[in-house]
């Protein structure tokens, strides 16, 4: 393999592998190379560590922190959408936050996420939502279709972040907890919830108990590490 040094443009003809990089210090195995066309990656130890692609999104083997931010999805739709969905996520994701910003959906059926491995799971999800009311007090339900947001029957704006976890990957057990509010009324509105998959979680849908109601307002986004 040629390699070449120039003054202006650096060094290049030398793609590397994760076992021999091509940018290395004095341990061979660790360091930097290309593995595809507008792709950097890191190895460690001869084993790839990470990679940066042309969109910038990093990925990591299963163990490593990687924090990643999904395409933020504004509503409404067009056309309206009944769920919004986040798929390709990586094996290695241990954590995803689900973000809302000013979400609201044109019925009553109460905001509902559901996780899944290769497709969306819909049913074996144990978990509470409680609401949180000046005027109307504690009201609180439970799902088994998903993880709720809230326990409320209205068309609210809804702001908040729901947190979900993988607790083992042998079994593929996950647990999700959500904190946030919405306006008129005023509620505070908390939930959790766990569900088992068959699978590691690689996608996840933001939609409604019933699945019938369309998001009208807001922006929707995950980040996952």
């Amino acid at each position: 393999m040629t390699v070449t040094i120039n003054g202006a443009t650096g060094i290049a003809g030398v793609n590397g592998t994760a076992t021999l990089p091509a940018v290395q210090g004095s341990d061979t195995n660790t360091g930097v190379f290309y593995p595809v066309v507008d792709t950097v990656a890191i190895s460690t130890g001869g084993v790839e560590a990470m990679r940066i692609d042309s969109s910038g999104i990093v990925t990591g083997t299963v163990g490593n922190l990687m924090l990643i931010s999904g395409t933020a999805q504004a509503q409404p739709a067009s056309p309206a959408v009944a769920s919004v969905d986040f798929t390709d996520i990586p094996s290695w994701v241990k954590r995803v936050t689900v973000m809302l910003n000013n979400v609201s959906t044109n019925g009553v059926s109460p905001p509902l996420i559901q996780i899944g491995s290769g497709s969306v799971t819909s049913s074996g999800y144990l978990g509470v939502a409680v609401s949180m009311a000046t005027a109307a007090g504690i009201t609180g339900s439970n799902a088994t279709t998903g993880f709720q947001i809230s326990s409320i029957l209205a068309a609210n704006v809804i702001h908040g972040i729901m947190t979900i976890n993988l607790v083992d990957s042998a079994t593929f057990n996950y647990t999700a907890s959500f904190s946030g509010g919405c306006t008129s009324p005023v509620n505070a509105l908390v939930s959790s919830g766990s569900v088992t998959l068959t699978g590691l979680l690689d996608r996840v849908r933001i939609t409604t108990v019933g699945g019938a109601n369309t998001f009208d307002a807001g922006t929707i986004n995950i980040l996952y590490e």
